[in-house]
């Protein structure tokens, strides 16, 4: 069973979040044919803080994403406007969470059956009694009772099943996908003729989770799909690290940008509008980050600035972790390249950029500077946390930049690893 949480509101912090969602100028990933209206339906209790951390981002993040790819975005706590006229949007949204009562439920059939389109995440399938409303349940998500639950969130590799979805276009073979908790469930949608899985956990990501008492170590596990007999897509992703003593979000539900392509691609499918390859949004940030400014990196467990080992500016120079001294070794300028990626330029040399050695997907490997030839590996996405920290994550690989160890020590060469969440990745510009 899943973990029970204490209900925590956190609608105030909304404002704060949307106020904050502004950043890196970014280029659209497609755009609707005809703009179109999306209707989100959440709830600012939702019953785990790390749902409503996720509720808290997502709702900047889909304004944004909206503007950039033709849909305009409203969210309502209202779950009564179900049973209304629903007629002028083309899509609605469950964030992390379903209606409870007969006329929500009987509004939201009817709509889908009357040719309605919806998105839902995480909790929005979640049940251990799907004969409650066995339509949705059963019928339309098609998995039946919730059966367990990986702990805790994690970052995983996903095989996209079906690669000739407009949902899946431009995808490779396997994604990295953002930190979350993960679900299974009673039915199995692989004999279900009406499902069409469109990406399941890669059997190579084993085990799944980080407690050895709630780990997947082998099976089958669905984790975005379609009813062919309804324009809808579920994403069982929704959940982010948390530490719950501080009511702290300790990751982005929007940090794995191959993910994101796959949920923007969605929506625009869901509203009518027909996908392109090109590379998805930002999460937003916090605050701009200056194309011609030179920052110092610093890692938030060490306090210690990002730094070219020795003032090096050939090929090859390990980027290590040293005490701030305000040389030109640790000052770097953050330049877009396109779809919302950074080349990180060191002063020493602006020619050369934050590179991973040997165009390495696998975690630990080492970062160096490089001179800039577009490669994905030496491209990051800038990805916002709380307290102005953000963490960076590769194009190539969708690993985050990383202090091995969380080291404090001066000379610790920095590497890509799996996001976490943790001080080791988190970086502030000064």
């Amino acid at each position: 069973m899943p973990r029970k949480f204490l209900r925590t509101a956190f609608a105030a912090g909304l404002g704060l979040v949307a106020a904050a969602a502004v950043g890196i100028a970014v280029q659209p990933a497609q755009a609707a044919a005809t703009p179109f209206k999306v209707l989100a339906f959440y709830d600012t209790d939702s019953g785990d803080p790390a749902h409503n951390n996720y509720v808290k981002e997502a709702l900047p993040w889909f304004t944004q994403t909206g503007s950039q790819n033709g849909f305009s975005f409203e969210s309502t706590t209202d779950w009564g406007r179900l049973s209304g006229d629903l007629s002028s949007y083309k899509v609605v949204m469950f964030l992390d969470d379903a209606p409870h009562d007969s006329a929500g439920r009987n509004g939201f059939q009817r709509y889908m059956d009357n040719g309605g389109a919806w998105i839902g995440f995480h909790v929005s399938a979640y049940t251990d009694n799907a004969n409650e409303w066995p339509w949705y349940y059963n019928t339309f998500l098609g998995s039946g009772n919730f059966q367990t639950n990986t702990w805790g969130p994690t970052a995983e590799t996903l095989k996209i099943e079906d690669r000739n979805h407009p949902s899946t276009a431009g995808l490779p073979a396997t994604i990295q996908s953002s930190v979350s908790e993960w679900y299974s469930w009673s039915n199995d949608l692989r004999q279900n003729p009406n499902i069409d899985i469109l990406a399941s956990m890669d059997q190579g990501t084993f085990p799944v989770g980080d407690d050895p008492n709630q780990q997947w170590h082998s099976g089958y596990y669905p984790i975005m799909w379609t009813n062919k007999n309804y324009k809808m897509l579920y994403a069982n992703f929704g959940h982010n690290a948390m530490n719950y003593t501080t009511n702290t979000g300790l990751s982005s539900t929007f940090a794995s940008a191959q993910q994101n392509q796959w949920l923007i691609q969605g929506i625009v499918w869901l509203g009518g509008g027909t996908t392109t390859t090109t590379p998805p949004t930002t999460p937003p940030t916090q605050g701009p980050i200056s194309s011609t400014t030179w920052y110092q990196v610093i890692n938030k467990t060490s306090g210690k600035c990002v730094d070219a080992k020795a003032a090096g500016t050939v090929n090859g120079t390990a980027i290590q972790q040293y005490t701030c001294n305000g040389t030109v070794a640790q000052q770097y300028q953050f330049v877009p390249t396109s779809g919302g990626y950074l080349r990180i330029n060191n002063h020493g040399n602006s020619a050369q950029a934050l590179d991973v050695t040997n165009v390495s997907t696998a975690d630990s490997a080492p970062i160096q500077t490089w001179t800039y030839s577009g490669g994905n590996n030496q491209q990051w996405q800038a990805v916002a946390e709380s307290g102005g920290y953000y963490h960076f994550v590769n194009r190539n690989s969708g690993k985050c930049l990383d202090t091995p160890g969380a080291s404090v020590a001066d000379g610790v060469q920095l590497v890509q690893y799996t996001c976490n969440g943790t001080g080791a990745q988190s970086f502030r510009l000064q």
